[in-house]
């Protein structure tokens, strides 16, 4: 019943989030509170923007039909010789990235910072669209190379509708 206690004890530390409910798993590495990262396959520390992360990870693949085999998380990134760290990144069949998703904790603001952030990740990426999200206010953009713009959008496509 380990997994239920963590479950209720996550939910009080932790906001709801506006994505849909999501099934975790939790446990706990010497006193620490871990969830399962079902893209590592590996439990991961609990931290507020791992709440988050793990909460668009699960809405991509049950809401929004990517494909997991398709998505990385937390991998490195090399900008202008800095090294740095992306969080969420969704990959076409052909290789190029699809999306790249910008993960921020409940209690920190979407700022002019964090477009930024995922805008110089992108110069790297070359994603087609992008998310910046706290779990609780989302942002979608599709990028407009050709006229070195990005458009907001109202929702994220479903991984069918995208062109690829």
């Amino acid at each position: 019943m380990f997994v239920l206690y963590f479950y209720d004890h996550a939910m009080s530390l932790y906001p709801p989030l506006h994505l849909p409910p999501c099934s975790l798993r939790f446990g706990s590495d010497r006193g620490r509170q871990t969830v399962l990262d079902p893209l590592r396959r590996k439990y991961v520390a609990l931290t507020p923007e791992e709440w988050v992360r793990q909460h668009v990870v699960h809405f991509l693949i049950e809401e929004k039909g990517y494909p997991k085999s398709l998505i990385n998380v937390e991998k490195k990134l090399s900008i202008n010789g800095l090294t740095k760290r992306y969080d969420v990144v969704v990959y076409a069949k052909i290789g190029t990235v699809l999306l790249a998703v910008e993960c921020k904790a409940p209690n920190v603001p979407i700022t002019q910072h964090t477009f930024d952030q995922i805008a110089r990740y992108n110069l790297t990426l070359n994603a087609q669209y992008l998310m910046v999200t706290n779990g609780i206010t989302h942002y979608y953009c599709q990028m407009d190379y050709q006229h070195s713009q990005y458009h907001f959008l109202k929702e994220l496509p479903h991984y069918n509708d995208l062109s690829q």
